[in-house]
């Protein structure tokens, strides 16, 4: 048979054949296109000055929530816009208890924090976390996944969880954070808790921005005193030994003793002050009321020697100094000038042209030759 007898033959079982499949009416989109752009120029929409701020002053959370995406943003539109809504929330803001959480990843920051603000919340108080959560150095992301580890607070009606990337920001806060509380206690959060990275390096940006520097630890995992970092037990106004029950509790008390012991050997930072060491279970919610207790001391005896206003005037140069810092990092790489020699500039670097040195003085040139 040939060739094309064998093709006729083909062509017509196929015809023949119950297993034909008739071509088919042409589907919609599983995606409607429309729909998604709509919902992102929604999404995307601002408010103008007003509506921010009498948003935020009524304690409006949806405003609120714009408001920190805001000062999040790069935009320099968004910039501007944001600095006249913390402008006129600044005389509003001031008057709650500000507490830095800190410790190794694992030691339970989210779950204290939790058990703390359903203590709080319970009595009346509005309580605002801050929770930042480590960026990729890769892709700069963050899972941001804090609100599911405080599942019961972050519904709670009396408080606010805002999770935010530390998109790189030494000592574990974001950039942000200092403007963010701002917009927090205008809004009505009498107690605001900032939950750092907790990578064990420095915590300096977190101490110089709340009233108490809280430090949590673990019991039983080895010798407790090589966990000790000089630096962050200098600052802190208090640690609590965390998970501090079951077959555990006697380990927490013994490393109780061990740390108490071990805090003479630190020069204080307030003389009317000794930094004391408690245990607590925020799983069983033990020993979460001794814990307020102490930092509500802390905060009494701060404002009646006067420190409390020295260390908030402190944190306001702080402010200056690190707005001062970015602004003009932001201003020197969106020269163009700056921009158009960079790329250049790499290539003479990764060439050997020139050392690291002398490519960041010739673009520091570029920048300057203007003023």
């Amino acid at each position: 048979m040939s060739e094309k007898d064998n093709n006729k033959k083909h062509k017509a079982t196929e015809c023949d054949s119950a297993l034909r499949v008739n071509k088919g009416i042409e589907q919609p989109p599983s995606i409607n296109e429309e729909a998604v752009k709509s919902f992102i120029q929604k999404r995307q929409k601002l408010l103008d000055l007003e509506q921010y701020v009498d948003g935020i002053l009524s304690g409006n959370r949806i405003v609120l929530s714009k408001a920190i995406t805001l000062i999040e943003s790069s935009l320099i539109e968004h910039y501007e816009l944001a600095q006249k809504i913390i402008e006129r929330c600044m005389p509003y803001s001031g008057d709650s208890i500000r507490v830095g959480v800190t410790g190794v990843p694992g030691v339970g920051k989210s779950t204290f924090i939790e058990a703390v603000g359903k203590y709080l919340t319970a009595q009346g108080h509005k309580i605002a976390v801050l929770a930042i959560d480590p960026s990729s150095e890769l892709s700069r992301g963050s899972i941001l996944g804090d609100k599911t580890r405080m599942e019961k607070l972050s519904t709670d009606d009396n408080a606010f969880v805002r999770p935010s990337p530390s998109a790189g920001t030494l000592g574990g806060v974001a950039r942000k954070t200092r403007e963010i509380i701002i917009l927090c206690e205008a809004a009505g959060f009498n107690k605001v808790f900032i939950e750092t990275v907790g990578v064990g390096q420095s915590e300096t940006a977190v101490h110089s921005m709340v009233d108490f520097f809280l430090l949590l630890m673990l019991a039983g995992a080895g010798d407790e005193l090589q966990g000790i970092k000089r630096g962050v037990i200098e600052m802190s106004d208090g640690m609590v030994i965390n998970k501090a029950d079951g077959d555990n509790l006697q380990k927490a008390e013994d490393a109780k003793i061990q740390y108490q012991n071990a805090l003479h050997l630190f020069p204080r930072q307030h003389p009317n002050w000794t930094p004391k060491v408690l245990t607590c279970s925020s799983l069983k919610k033990t020993g979460v009321d001794k814990v307020w207790e102490m930092i509500t001391e802390h905060h009494k005896i701060l404002k009646e020697t006067g420190h409390f206003r020295l260390k908030r005037n402190q944190q306001k140069i702080n402010r200056m100094y690190e707005t001062i810092n970015q602004n003009l990092s932001n201003n020197f790489y969106q020269n163009p000038e700056v921009e158009r020699r960079l790329h250049e500039t790499e290539k003479s670097l990764l060439n050997n042209k020139m050392s690291a040195y002398q490519a960041a003085q010739q673009l520091l040139q570029y920048y300057f030759k203007d003023f």
